[in-house]
């Protein structure tokens, strides 16, 4: 009786130290998969070095993304006339409002023919907000679609990228939050 019961356990053992492999294997393909996913979607690439810029913000100034050198970075591509564009910005501004001490959100926008000012203002959206005229940084980071969003790291790095809206609970996650 004792010998089945060793039996019993020891095989119960192996079952289990077989599925946590099982699954551990699982989990590692999946993160391979999401990574080589994320790569494939149009933009830079995840694990590159940022490319810096300078862009004008709604009130005229010079802002370059390397006066953010040492903070986590959102940097989201839009249009005012974009509807998922338009249903994020909400989400930005609770975002903003959440996490403005840790992470620093610089919304560049490309259609800098539209009202911009007065569309921030219309979406109650206090974050900055910078114009790219001449659509020299969307080339830059090779934006054929929008909202794309880019989580940059403290060392400049680009951590995540997202093609389309955003939730906040998504954005928390992206910054690590």
């Amino acid at each position: 009786m004792i010998k089945k019961v060793i039996a019993i356990v020891f095989l119960c053992g192996l079952m289990t130290v077989a599925i946590v492999q099982a699954m551990e294997k699982n989990t590692m393909q999946e993160q391979e998969v999401k990574s080589i996913q994320t790569n494939n979607l149009p933009g830079l690439e995840v694990g590159l070095k940022a490319p810096d810029f300078e862009l004008k913000n709604l009130a005229g100034e010079t802002v370059s993304l390397s006066e953010f050198k040492g903070q986590k970075i959102m940097l989201n591509f839009w249009a005012t006339w974009c509807p998922p564009c338009k249903k994020e910005i909400p989400d930005m501004q609770k975002f903003y409002e959440l996490a403005k001490d840790d992470v620093v959100i610089l919304a560049v926008n490309i259609d800098t023919e539209a009202d911009v000012a007065g569309f921030a203002k219309k979406m109650d959206a206090h974050f900055p907000i910078l114009l790219d005229e001449k659509d020299k940084v969307s080339s830059m980071y090779k934006i054929l679609t929008i909202p794309t969003t880019y989580f940059i790291d403290e060392e400049g790095i680009i951590r995540h990228k997202h093609l389309s809206a955003m939730t906040m609970e998504m954005m928390k996650e992206y910054s690590d939050l």
